[in-house]
């Protein structure tokens, strides 16, 4: 009787706590810091705790009721648990989630289907201490997955705790229970006041924390202890898991029982030994730990904005290779540097950063194994390491004048993709020159991250020149158009030279046509000199028209002009505006039949002046003037053009703020209408 009422002191105490709780988490609802479905699984907890403390007063609770609210009671704390990581920086992926409700809710439909069959099941007690330990694993993953993801969310963490010390001690009960094949009755009696003492940790915490904001805690502890209690402890937690299972060996295992038991002592021993004597394994561990139990030596954030913002700063005429070097170096304290770049087969010095380089000969051909290592691998170099068993026999790739380079510390390789555009040498910090996960990790990023800035100035440098090239191809291509006019006009004297000499009208005209090229050609001279800008004056519009159709004369059909007024005047230089009118009426020419029409129109509309230059020649299709017909360089006339004419007319009158437009259809003809505004 005495135990009975210990148990029911222990239950009643704990559903009495998780009333409470259930009530701060209602408060903790309402101001949104708390899901709902915390406050069910607090309040089905208050249940549970009721009905096990009522059995122990004359209230039967059947053993398949019992297993039925344990399986409720695990499924509204896993559910809560899942709930609260919206709470929280991260979210289990879906088909996690979906894997651990199906956990519990086929656990709970196989309950119910065995109860229904009135099945023998449930009065074995293996039923109720397998499915409490598989649940109570299930919930402690879900806790852990919350506590990772908690990061400053101090209230989160508290119920992480609280929640999963619930989930431990049934973990210890039942594989307690397991192993003697029967629930302890200590265990169990106090299974109440523990769950009573969590809720309580959990209620207390909450009243503290409701009106404090996300907070940072403040305790730390060293690596190296953290190391070792966490290598103890795996330690300790090996040798009694080896324990209880030679325990258990020797408990079902006859005579072999206490053989097998110390073969698996010694085996476990052997491995510990071997675990602390290992520096291979020892230092794996530290890493690991360093990686997932610690905050990082770099504030990741602050170094990445630092880098980019030190990269994309306006260069002005500071050389960018030596910004690479400084920005490399001045993130891991470095004092020195040197920058390595491919240049016609080989790895050369670019630049130097406060460091001298020696005589010798220190480029690196591309097809070393010590650059195919940095390529292929992304392997940083550290010619003075001092692990010289785990990397002295990479580092024997390193060429010989590399040590010749005074305070050499690393070499980082800069990938871009999986190129490899160079290298940077860096010389030792003054203080700290080991080097961790963590810094070799940096390393390669920040190598790539300065490789894509490096091989994005070297591409900006290669267009700036080509587009120097271009614009000396495009003035070329001009000058040799205005050229082949000039030609032109001289050919057609000479071939007419020997039938027409005696006539004095020949002989003036000529002169005429000669005196016009020289003059042109001068001017031409005079604009590539620089000693004398266009001519830009008011000119009488018919006139300019007059003078083109003039030019062309030589060819058929002859163009007719028809002008509506002959009073406007627009701002241009003469000879370029003449120039881009003939090269049209001569366009339209070539494109006509000897017996076809070139109609040449001014008028004036609102303040506008309106040329407009027809024809009835082969025309051109829609994708022909979209695609090719203002492109530079582009021509349909093989042999005879250079394919600029209406590209260069285009920019003209686009410069004078008019505008070109074109309507033509294949085999019928085509306008060109010209628009200029008139000047005052």
């Amino acid at each position: 009787m005495e135990e009975n009422y210990i148990a029911f002191a222990s239950y009643l105490s704990g559903s009495i706590v998780f009333a409470a709780l259930t009530l701060t988490l209602i408060y903790l609802y309402k101001i949104k810091l708390a899901p709902p479905a915390l406050i069910a699984a607090s309040f089905f907890s208050l249940v549970w705790q009721l009905a096990i403390a009522l059995n122990y007063q004359g209230y039967t609770l059947a053993r398949e009721h019992l297993v039925l609210l344990e399986t409720l009671r695990y499924g509204v704390w896993i559910s809560a648990i899942l709930s609260c990581l919206q709470f929280t920086a991260g979210q289990l992926p879906p088909n996690v989630r979906y894997t651990i409700h199906s956990i519990w809710l086929i656990s709970l439909s196989s309950i119910i289907g065995l109860i229904a069959l009135n099945h023998p099941w449930m009065l074995d007690s293996d039923l109720l201490i397998w499915n409490n330990l598989i649940l109570s694993i299930v919930g402690l993953i879900c806790v852990e997955q919350l506590y990772r993801n908690s990061r400053q969310q101090r209230l989160m963490k508290l119920i992480s705790v609280s929640i999963g010390a619930l989930f431990a001690y049934d973990i210890y009960l039942f594989s307690y229970s397991l192993i003697f094949n029967q629930i302890d009755l200590g265990l169990w009696q106090s299974r109440g006041a523990i769950n009573g003492l969590s809720a309580l940790t959990l209620t207390v915490g909450s009243i503290i924390f409701i009106n404090q904001g996300p907070q940072r805690t403040a305790l730390s502890v060293s690596r190296p202890v953290v190391f070792y209690t966490t290598s103890m402890s795996a330690a300790g937690c090996f040798l009694a898991l080896i324990a209880i299972g030679g325990y258990y060996v020797q408990l079902y295992g006859g005579r072999w029982g206490s053989v097998v038991q110390i073969a698996v002592l010694f085996s476990a021993l052997l491995s510990i030994v071997t675990l602390f004597v290992s520096s291979t394994i020892r230092s794996r561990i530290n890493v690991w730990i360093n990686k997932h139990f610690f905050r990082h030596k770099y504030d990741y954030r602050s170094e990445w904005l630092r880098l980019i913002g030190s990269l994309t700063q306006p260069t002005q005429n500071e050389n960018f290779h030596q910004r690479a070097i400084t920005v490399v170096a001045s993130i891991f304290k470095s004092e020195g540097g040197c920058l390595w770049l491919a240049n016609n087969g080989y790895y050369r010095p670019v630049q130097t950063y406060n460091l001298q380089l020696p005589t010798t000969s220190i480029a690196e051909h591309q097809d070393t194994d010590f650059c195919k290592t940095m390529k292929n691998e992304e392997w940083v170099f550290s010619p003075h390491s001092t692990d010289k068993e785990a990397i002295g026999e990479i580092n024997r790739q390193l060429p010989d004048w590399i040590y010749d380079i005074p305070q050499l510390w690393l070499v980082l390789p800069l990938l871009t993709e999986r190129n490899l555009l160079g290298f940077i040498i860096l010389t030792q910090p003054p203080h700290d020159a080991t080097l961790t996960w963590e810094d070799l990790d940096l390393l390669k990023t920040v190598g790539r991250q300065v490789a894509s800035y490096l091989d994005r100035h070297e591409a900006a440098e290669q267009l700036a020149e080509s587009k120097q090239f271009d614009a000396f191809n495009k003035l070329t291509a001009f000058i040799m158009h205005d050229l082949k006019n000039l030609i032109a006009q001289q050919a057609l004297v000479v071939e007419n030279a020997a039938k027409h000499k005696e006539n004095p009208a020949f002989v003036e005209d000529a002169i005429k046509t000669i005196d016009n090229s020289v003059s042109r050609m001068s001017n031409l001279l005079r604009k590539l000199q620089q000693q004398e800008s266009l001519e830009v004056r008011n000119l009488e519009l018919h006139k300019v028209l007059m003078e083109a159709a003039k030019k062309c004369k030589e060819l058929k059909p002859t163009p007719s002009l028809r002008f509506e007024t002959k009073e406007l005047k627009v701002t241009a230089d003469q000879d370029h505006l003449i120039m881009s009118l003939g090269n049209l009426i001569k366009n339209a020419q070539e494109a006509t039949n000897s017996n076809g029409f070139v109609d040449v129109t001014l008028r004036q509309e609102a303040k506008n002046a309106i040329i407009t230059i027809e024809d009835n020649g082969s025309g051109m299709d829609e994708t022909f003037i979209r695609e090719r017909l203002f492109k530079p360089f582009d021509t349909t006339k093989s042999g005879k053009g250079m394919g600029i004419g209406v590209y260069q007319t285009r920019e003209l009158i686009a410069s004078l703020g008019g505008s070109v437009d074109v309507d033509s259809t294949l085999n019928e003809g085509t306008t060109f209408t010209i628009s200029i505004p008139i000047s005052a």
